[in-house]
């Protein structure tokens, strides 16, 4: 049985381990993208102009950026500006009413100046590309869908992240039972044979190592499944034990004619609709950001802080979404709040970027992907040793 699930262990770990190693270098790295981005790129995130004095209002940037090209439509604008910030925009194409097709813009995010209401930078979130400023996206869909692109209608590079999430999800309690192969040995198996190095130490990094963050392990595979296969495994297996609240984009189906209409109603309207509903509610922080899903007919306005605009330190922002024509609320993101499955939805990617603990459980997942690529690495290592020796016996024998 043992020797079963050793030879299980290995071919699930070969099958995985290429790619951990990617993901958990890069996801060590985007705990921080923001902040990197940011440093690495001021020519986005810096207003040249200073934005000292007077800064236009971000619903007036996002319609001078609409106005100098018609072909885009601003699909998420601020509504809080830092001072010195751009104000960065993201923007969709238009039908093209000659092809039915969208315009090439061949960006979807634009910085636009406050001061003087031009647009000062422009880019193509999640190109495949190394230049400074497209790394930090570039990292940040790596790790979740290898850049592997869409066809026939299906992200497989997402699927295929989530498969192999639950295969690490299974490899998991493979080898925390192959760990322990009886009750004697247990203290092997949280030692480190330090001064030996080598092979020994090598086993012991992989074995010992996994044991110890064993939880973490878990937990980052678990939320992996839920981020990447989240409607077509996670919430089926999650709405067997609880009830889930289904989403505005669940219960609408997207369309082309939603996608080339106008909504009726305007971004000041939607605000101020979602603002009363707020206060009705009896939230105190303000409205943050507004976006538009254009295909869908749908705003969503996320109610924040200025400083709490990513939500460092928690489940999230409370968000509501407004129908496009009628301004009828159609549902609501409120973290901590709806049935049992719904909070266990809502922490899924707080707890996989460790945002639920803040700045300490960023720092956790940045060393959990350096640990996750340690690991796959280790693995590999030891599969190589043996397999070399199984050869040199071979050959001694023939």
């Amino acid at each position: 049985m043992h020797g079963a699930l050793v030879v299980l262990h290995r071919w699930c770990g070969l099958f995985i381990a290429g790619f951990l190693f990617i993901a958990g270098l890069t996801g060590a790295v985007i705990a921080w993208d923001h902040e990197l981005d940011e440093w690495a790129n001021p020519q986005l995130f810096q207003a040249a102009s200073g934005a000292t004095e007077a800064p236009l209002a971000p619903l007036e940037l996002a319609r001078r950026a609409e106005a100098a090209d018609p072909r885009l439509r601003v699909s998420f604008a601020p509504l809080t500006l830092e001072p010195g910030h751009t104000a960065m925009l993201g923007v969709a194409a238009r039908i093209d009413p000659a092809t039915g097709a969208p315009y090439p813009l061949g960006f979807n995010q634009l910085a636009m100046d406050p001061a003087t209401g031009q647009a000062q930078g422009r880019r193509q979130w999640g190109r495949i590309s190394l230049s400074r400023e497209h790394l930090l996206p570039f990292l940040y869909k790596l790790h979740y869908t290898m850049h592997i692109p869409k066809g026939w209608g299906i992200e497989w590079g997402v699927w295929l992240m989530g498969v192999v999430s639950v295969v690490w999800i299974a490899d998991c309690f493979l080898a925390l039972w192959i760990s322990f192969p009886n009750a004697r040995s247990w203290r092997k198996s949280f030692s480190f044979r330090l001064r030996q190095g080598g092979a020994k130490l090598n086993f012991d990094l992989h074995r010992s190592g996994g044991v110890w963050v064993w939880g973490l392990l878990l937990m980052l595979a678990i939320t992996s499944v839920s981020l990447n296969l989240g409607n077509q495994v996670m919430r089926p297996l999650v709405s067997v034990f609880s009830p889930l609240t289904p989403t505005p984009f669940q219960l609408r189906e997207g369309s082309r004619a939603r996608e080339q209409a106008e909504p009726l109603l305007n971004r000041e309207q939607a605000i101020a609709a979602a603002e009363a509903e707020g206060r009705r509610r009896g939230w105190t922080a303000p409205a943050g950001s507004l976006f538009y899903a254009q295909r869908f007919g749908i705003y969503g306005v996320a109610f924040f802080t200025p400083e709490n605009d990513r939500d460092d330190n928690g489940m999230g922002n409370e968000v509501l979404y407004l129908d496009g024509d009628t301004g009828a609320i159609v549902g609501d993101k409120v973290p901590g709040h709806g049935t049992a499955g719904d909070v266990f939805m809502q922490a899924q990617l707080p707890l996989h970027s460790g945002r639920i603990l803040g700045t300490p459980g960023r720092v956790l997942m940045s060393f959990m992907g350096v640990f996750v690529a340690a690991l796959s690495l280790t693995g590999l290592l030891i599969w190589v040793r043996k397999r070399r020796a199984r050869a040199a016996t071979s050959s001694r024998t023939q």
